[in-house]
């Protein structure tokens, strides 16, 4: 099987707008407010840095509970609603699932990934899908637990940050980076300027 592993956030789809009222209603009991920009410059962080970001007067324990608390409130939201796909996500993915084993590795937390499978009707889609926990601690064991799980004969990590692109080295996977996402240009192997390019991107990258 040939495999692409897919970053969340930035890469198929902006929930920046549907998620910051549910952050804020959660936050404004520790006095604390954000902005939508607050909230893009967190994506692809885990619960203990976004934690120490938004609430570093708090304990480190209870910061990344409260953390919690605001993620269970936007997935609610998000499998209510979704988010933004971006242009011709789902459409090039349905495209790729006849050809590749299709694979989600979020940093996100419990609940997350189901809202956007949920909210796009994108069950269907993927092989599988791992975030924060589970099964591994970071994205970079998680993508090596899927990889041990789906034995493949190539894989590329498809995300948006230069963290994406640690994690993609880190597992033994080239990198091709999503140029629209919230990252800045990173070390990789390819770039995305367009989610409708990836299949012309992966055929050039494994002729």
């Amino acid at each position: 099987m040939r495999a692409v592993f897919f970053d969340l956030d930035g890469t198929l789809w902006d929930s920046v707008a549907a998620i910051t009222p549910a952050w804020n209603r959660v936050l404004a009991k520790h006095g604390r407010t954000v902005t939508a920009g607050d909230m893009a410059g967190i994506m692809g962080l885990t619960d203990a840095q976004i934690a120490s970001r938004f609430l570093p007067e708090l304990p480190p324990e209870q910061g990344v509970a409260v953390i919690h608390e605001a993620a269970e409130e936007e997935a609610a939201v998000l499998y209510r609603s979704g988010g933004r796909l971006y242009p011709a996500v789902a459409e090039t993915l349905r495209a790729l699932r006849a050809e590749y084993g299709l694979f989600v590795v979020s940093n996100c937390m419990d609940g997350y990934v189901a809202a956007f499978l949920h909210a796009h009707g994108l069950e269907d889609v993927f092989t599988d899908c791992a975030w924060l926990g589970h099964p591994a601690a970071d994205k970079a064991a998680n993508i090596a637990a899927l990889l041990a799980r789906y034995p493949t004969e190539r894989a590329v990590y498809v995300g948006d940050t230069a963290g994406d692109g640690a994690a993609a080295r880190t597992a033994g996977l080239p990198f091709i980076q999503a140029a629209y996402g919230f990252g800045a240009p990173a070390e990789r192997d390819a770039v995305l300027e367009s989610f409708a390019d990836l299949p012309e991107v992966l055929a050039g990258f494994w002729e």
